[in-house]
């Protein structure tokens, strides 16, 4: 199974640094699994307007449609996601994730943003009727250092846990049936 992990902004170290942790804890789980990062700093982002999409753009989309599960990392800006990653959101198929495992992980700078998780990046991934995990982290600048390792504990332990559960998921997507029984 192809996991992509995305790092769903064009600022900060962050994101980053905690889907590496991620992705640490996923091989220890499943190191079957192949586990890829993208990075939308090093993408040419354009805004979906009709105009024919670049290259870096057809590219990203390729690798969601190809994926068979995501974990997606967002920080939290002005109380909302990024806009890159709603515009990558909005560039995709419908169908594109439909029922593959999705994990989420966010940072802020305010632990009053972490709702912004719930209300507004899990209904996307409703909408694509993905198979999304039931526990995400939210974690706090507090609980990086100044070159971005994660130092708190509890955060390393949530984490591992989320990899633990998204691994179950995998395995759970392998038994469902490819197509839907609906047209919808």
């Amino acid at each position: 199974m192809k996991i992509l992990l995305v790092d769903g902004t064009v600022f900060g170290a962050k994101t980053g640094a905690i889907l590496r942790q991620v992705q640490q804890y996923i091989k220890e789980y499943n190191s079957e699994l192949e586990l890829e990062i993208l990075y939308f700093s090093d993408l040419k982002h354009q805004i979906l307007d009709g105009s024919p999409l670049n290259e870096d753009m057809q590219m990203m989309i390729e690798k969601f449609e190809n994926a068979d599960g995501y974990i997606i990392a967002t920080p939290i800006y002005q109380a909302s996601i990024p806009g890159v990653l709603k515009n990558a959101f909005d560039m995709i198929n419908p169908k594109a994730m439909r029922y593959k495992p999705v994990s989420m992980v966010a940072n802020g700078g305010t632990y009053q943003h972490h709702l912004v998780v719930e209300n507004q990046l899990r209904p996307i991934l409703d909408y694509f009727r993905c198979l999304v995990t039931p526990n995400y982290v939210y974690t706090h600048a507090s609980h990086f250092d100044a070159n971005n390792n994660i130092t708190d504990d509890e955060i390393k332990d949530r984490l591992r846990e989320l990899a633990r559960v998204f691994v179950q998921y995998c395995k759970l997507r392998q038994s469902l049936p490819k197509e839907p029984v609906d047209n919808h």
